[in-house]
């Protein structure tokens, strides 16, 4: 065990020391750590996720969910008081085989129509956005409970040691939203890494302080070798999880100087990608910095686009919204199928809500928690689908109707976890990420 160290020692004095520490070294905490891989419960279909997370609730009637009742109806009054029917603006086609119809606002995604499972069914239990965000993460609304990221991380550990498992750009971090990624009572090591922040939006996010510029790597390594020890002798002392968390985030964040700088540098990329992913804005830089590192072993990947809260200025919302997500997605499904990845990687896009087929004001949409859409593609989902369906107007899921419990058992079923099996014991008690709900929608499964 290490001892205090006295003040007066040099750094030569030091060096020993860690040397000593290193050598004396007989028992590790876990060999393999806890993002080390392990093996699903059964044959996986998707090794990685990647999360198009739009914040604010994107309208499903101007999207991926066409009702041409409710635009014979326009104006009509609705069965909300002091609201009346609001058609949607823009035509709806039919593309690829399949014949999904897809809103003419995203010309780029709409190619890729055969590759998508739409998901017209989807509710939810809040329609306020922090509470229902949160559950769209981690599964409550009431409790603070590990992200979907993190369930993930803890299920499957991560392909790349020397990189985070879990990465989430451009996150949100207000109103709550630093518990969307945080792994509350799982291994503090199974948290999200944040790059940028949603509310200050850059167009290439970077951690800070991630090299060490008064320190060679061998002397960092010796620097590190000392500390750990400390953590060390603390962990076995207190029997805090916290601990080997920070001791696996030290050691993490050793290895990621070297690796992590090379993934987020996409000046290898040629102008053509570039450009193919509009990737001088925002979320065209994130969607292009989420294939590299699904390339790189990143188990878990969740970009942000916010601004989809359109209670009024829904005309010119919707406009700029859509050309900002369309080629980027486009660009990342096409990308993810020539490089055969798409089979594995399963993309994931949505927000927490949908809208209302009505509102007070002339051009806009209150919250809906009771229907809406969102899309999956590749990683063993069928392709070219439209599932489910909300009523006439877009009211509320009426058919093939999948809750935000049912979404995050099939997406862990996806990645060869059972999500009744999945679970950590705190409080007393197992926890798993759907609770006591959740149901696997095998309709959607190929």
């Amino acid at each position: 065990m290490l001892k205090t160290v006295s003040a007066g020692f040099g750094y030569t004095a030091l060096q020993g020391i860690a040397a000593q520490a290193a050598a004396n070294e007989t028992k590790e905490i876990n060999p393999s750590g806890p993002l080390g891989a392990k093996k699903p419960h059964f044959p996986a279909k998707a090794k990685r996720v990647i999360f198009l997370c739009m914040r604010g609730g994107p309208s499903h009637m101007e999207t991926f969910d066409p009702k041409p009742k409710l635009s014979a109806d326009n104006g009509k009054a609705s069965k909300n008081q002091n609201s009346k029917l609001l058609g949607s603006r823009w035509k709806f086609s039919k593309h690829g085989q399949s014949g999904i119809e897809i809103v003419d606002l995203l010309p780029e995604t709409s190619k890729h129509a055969d590759k998508l499972c739409v998901l017209r069914g989807m509710h939810t239990d809040n329609e306020n956005h922090p509470q229902a965000l949160e559950q769209m993460h981690t599964g409550s609304f009431q409790f603070i409970r590990p992200s979907l990221g993190s369930w993930t991380l803890y299920g499957l550990g991560t392909e790349n040691q020397n990189l985070p498992g879990f990465i989430s750009i451009n996150p949100l971090t207000s109103l709550g939203g630093l518990r969307y990624y945080s792994s509350a009572f799982l291994p503090a090591a199974n948290s999200a890494t944040l790059l940028g922040d949603a509310n200050r939006p850059i167009r290439n996010p970077v951690i800070g302080n991630v090299s060490n510029n008064r320190l060679a790597p061998t002397g960092q390594r010796q620097q590190l070798d000392l500390l750990q020890e400390m953590n060390r002798e603390l962990l076995i002392r207190d029997q805090d999880s916290r601990i080997e968390g920070l001791i696996q985030s030290y050691e993490l964040a050793f290895r990621m100087q070297d690796a992590l700088p090379k993934v987020m540098d996409v000046a290898s990329e040629s102008k053509s990608t570039l450009a193919r992913y509009n990737a001088d804005e925002t979320f065209g830089r994130q969607c292009l910095l989420a294939r590299r590192f699904a390339e790189a072993g990143v188990r878990f990947i969740e970009i942000t686009h916010t601004d989809w809260d359109h209670h009024g200025f829904l005309t010119g919302g919707m406009t700029k919204n859509c050309a900002a997500i369309d080629k980027p997605i486009a660009a990342l499904l096409e990308d993810l199928d020539n490089r055969g990845m798409l089979d594995d990687t399963l993309v994931i896009w949505g927000g927490e809500f949908g809208r209302t087929p009505d509102d007070p004001t002339t051009d806009g949409r209150g919250h809906n928690n009771k229907g809406f859409s969102m899309w999956l593609a590749g990683g063993g989902v069928k392709q070219g689908m439209a599932y489910g369906a909300t009523d006439e107007h877009g009211y509320e899921a009426i058919e093939g109707k999948v809750h935000t419990h049912d979404l995050h058992a099939t997406i862990l079923h996806l990645l060869g976890l059972d999500h009744e099996k999945l679970t950590y014991k705190y409080g007393g008690r197992d926890f798993r990420l759907t609770d006591v709900h959740g149901k696997v929608v095998k309709d959607i499964l190929a």
